[in-house]
């Protein structure tokens, strides 16, 4: 069997990039001209994948007969030690024509998504392919049309949840501005009205938290679709992360790569929200849009147009849809990254004294707008139910009884090193650079630390003293927090302050 090699398993995480591991000498690589970054077909019994070849030194840790899998490549395979596969050069991708097209101007159709949609999910595109694809996707270079094809394209490749007719809330965070994390107050508050909201979230691409962080510093968010009903038919709501359903799969290649890239663009961050609110049954949604000169959104005239864009398409794809435009000029609450942010969550449904006031207030303005679009709903009534639901304790009962029935509650730890960083002199905060903040937290190990990231210690409009504490960086290791600490040091003034008399 010349054409085959005896798997093992390499137990190296790729995400979702399936990779495979062979000797430079073994006679398959010398037979079929295989080398680094080849595109390899890899047959086991009734499956196959698509995998990039990674070539290792003769001298090195593996046998001439062997072939090594990533985790991902081992289990699309469902491979077992010892099995022998079969490998050979796959086909060529037929949407790399389209990708080519697309980096020239040229407009594509629903068909030409399908086909690029298609070819990533089975890894017949390099992630040079794909990064080539976002990239020429990037800024407003994707129109109302094509937006609209690639979402239902991205929709149609996966699978849609059916709630039996039933209506369906759910809101979802543009993005840019850190800490601004609503998403699990409003779940709690909506649900607790006894309206259905089953929130699928997602991880963090450019910033220090998504809600799925946070919300698994609280309770377990990687559910299946059996779990997930289990769940929302018990408490009408749920905060899971979307990534272990089949809702909108391609998305999460594009993420994969939007990471790498630091960005995205307007039309598949629409295509991005919008395919997985319909593939997860939602018949109703509110977008949050935070405007401000460091958020995702600058502008006004942005904010339109974002706008504008996501109401075209929730429009065509059958949502009823609405925008929520909101302050984006500074950091919402005082905790920045997964745990601090929890911590941020947990104190306003507590009712704590030192429960940050803009947090509160953004999830009932949130709460109240989503009601108000709910069958049923009259506008301008939400604001009041929704208040007295925090109020009165009951959305943190049902925010405590949503992360009991996810798999149990947990309350956030605090991480063993942090370091502050003082006022250089005295004066009123005029400004908090988003931006700035936002990557002390990621250098800080945030999001894949749980415990990192920033701790504001004060807010636009707070008058301090030379010296006083202004942020706080949160850190696992001491290595981290110093190169958090000389990243903040480097941009002493992310902090604006208007100096005040002596």
């Amino acid at each position: 069997m010349s054409d085959t090699l005896i798997l093992v398993p390499a137990g190296i995480d790729t995400y979702r990039q399936p990779v495979v591991y062979m000797r430079e000498d073994c006679h398959i690589c010398r037979a079929e001209g295989f080398a680094s970054q080849t595109r390899v077909r890899i047959d086991l019994r009734d499956r196959w994948v698509i995998a990039t070849l990674n070539v290792v030194a003769h001298d090195g840790w593996l046998a001439v007969d062997n072939a090594a899998l990533s985790i991902s490549a081992w289990s699309a395979l469902g491979a077992r030690p010892g099995d022998r596969a079969r490998f050979s050069h796959p086909e060529p991708a037929g949407s790399a024509s389209k990708v080519r097209a697309k980096a020239y101007g040229e407009r594509l159709n629903e068909r030409d998504f399908a086909s690029i949609i298609r070819d990533t999910l089975e890894n017949r595109l390099t992630d040079l392919d794909l990064a080539a694809f976002i990239t020429a996707c990037a800024g407003n270079r994707l129109d109302g049309t094509e937006t609209v094809a690639l979402t239902r394209s991205m929709q149609a490749a996966g699978e849609t949840l059916d709630w039996g007719g039933r209506s369906v809330l759910d809101k979802h965070c543009v993005g840019g501005l850190p800490g601004n994390r609503t998403t699990p107050l409003v779940v709690a508050i909506v649900a607790a009205t006894g309206q259905l909201i089953p929130k699928t979230s997602s991880r963090a691409i450019t910033s220090p938290a998504g809600t799925a962080d946070t919300m698994e510093v609280m309770a377990p968010v990687t559910l299946d679709e059996r779990a997930l009903r289990r769940v929302v038919e018990a408490e009408g709501g749920c905060v899971i992360w979307g990534g272990a359903l089949n809702l909108s799969p391609a998305d999460d290649h594009f993420i994969r790569i939007e990471r790498s890239l630091d960005f995205d663009s307007t039309g598949q961050l629409v295509a991005s929200v919008l395919s997985k609110k319909a593939a997860a049954g939602s018949t109703h949604v509110l977008i949050d849009m935070p405007v401000g000169v460091t958020a995702k959104v600058r502008s006004a005239e942005a904010a339109a147009a974002l706008s504008a864009l996501f109401l075209r398409v929730g429009e065509a794809i059958g949502l009823r849809l609405a925008v929520h435009l909101s302050d984006g000029t500074a950091p919402v609450g005082r905790g920045i990254g997964p745990a601090l942010e929890a911590a941020d969550v947990l104190a306003v449904l507590r009712r704590r004294a030192e429960a940050p006031l803009d947090l509160r207030a953004r999830a009932l303005d949130l709460a109240a707008h989503l009601l108000d679009l709910a069958p049923g709903g009259v506008p301008g009534e939400g604001r009041a139910r929704a208040e007295a639901l925090l109020d009165s304790g009951a959305a943190e009962a049902k925010f405590l009884a949503i992360c009991e029935a996810q798999g149990g509650f947990a309350e956030p730890k605090l991480a063993p090193h942090r370091i502050e960083l003082p006022a250089p002199c005295q004066g009123i905060i005029s400004a908090i650079d988003n931006r700035v903040i936002a990557r002390v937290a990621k250098l800080a190990g945030a999001p894949r630390q749980k415990v990192a990231g920033v701790l504001l210690r004060v807010q636009v409009g707070d008058r301090v003293s030379k010296g006083q504490p202004l942020y706080e960086i949160h850190a696992a290791t001491p290595g981290e927090a110093a190169w958090a600490h000389r990243y903040a040091e480097q941009h002493a003034d992310a902090l604006s302050i208007a100096q005040g008399p002596r």
